[in-house]
């Protein structure tokens, strides 16, 4: 990798824990853009968010930021859907992952576009059933229906894990607007979770050999300080508005994906 390439990395890191994400929107789309095969692009990626998730989570953490029980209960079927998104991989075209990854962070983006609120109250109002989680963490209160949880989760890890994103593009927008989780525990949260969902997935790509481990180690290091700034900043900025920055971001990085996978095509 070059300094510029280098450089394009730390930014990503940073874009993608000032939101909660682990980065795999741009490390993927950057190194395909760079002429790496998909599945390797998309290995490396998986590495990186690692780096990007233990970089950001310190800050996170001593924010009190992160709802531990949270995050551990939601990457149970997440990453079991991750490690098999690895895996399936192996199997589908270039192209076909390309579009996958469009058409995820297009829909990440309209999560984040639309009025908020919406699908929050619904959650607030469901009724008491042993599937409802009550959860309680740094003074709010919110309501999760685990039947609901369990199989959006797992379609994230699976879905995700293909093309190489750790989830938190998704993630976020699904635990604010469809779980109703406060925006910065679902943040910082999902800092964390990220991470565990790119090693499932990262060991279903080793396990069919789209690992580069010389390159991968190499770009840790800009990964890591990125993740450090863009953590710090996260806790500093008003949620509603980092929430619109985030559905702006993602929006553009989902337009230039989709001319990047017709030019493909």
């Amino acid at each position: 990798m070059n300094p510029v390439e280098d450089i394009s990395l730390l930014i990503a890191s940073f874009l993608a824990s000032l939101f909660g994400q682990g980065g795999g929107v741009l490390y993927t789309p950057l190194q395909i853009w760079n002429g790496i095969n998909f599945n390797n692009a998309a290995s490396t990626s998986l590495f990186l968010i690692l780096i990007t998730s233990f970089s950001s989570t310190l800050v996170f953490r001593k924010a009190h930021k992160v709802d531990w029980g949270l995050a551990l209960a939601m990457e149970v079927p997440t990453t079991l859907g991750a490690f098999l998104g690895g895996i399936l991989s192996h199997y589908a075209s270039a192209r076909t992952l390309g579009l996958l990854l469009s058409i995820l962070l297009g829909i990440a983006a309209w999560f984040m576009l639309r009025p908020p609120n919406t699908n929050v109250q619904h959650m607030s109002n469901a009724r008491p059933s042993r599937w409802v989680w009550h959860r309680m963490f740094n003074e709010e209160s919110y309501k999760l229906d685990l039947r609901l949880v369990i199989p959006f989760m797992a379609a994230v890890g699976l879905l995700t894990s293909m093309v190489g994103i750790g989830g938190g593009a998704l993630k976020v927008p699904l635990m604010v607007l469809l779980f109703g989780i406060p925006l910065p525990i679902a943040i910082g949260s999902s800092a964390f979770m990220v991470g565990l969902t790119a090693t499932a997935g990262l060991l279903g790509h080793v396990s069919m050999g789209h690992f580069d481990w010389q390159s991968a180690l190499i770009l840790a290091i800009p990964v890591f300080i990125g993740g450090q700034i863009g953590s710090r900043l996260s806790i500093r900025l008003n949620a509603q508005r980092l929430s619109k920055w985030f559905g702006a971001f993602i929006f553009l990085i989902s337009a230039i994906s989709a001319i990047h996978a017709f030019t493909i095509l």
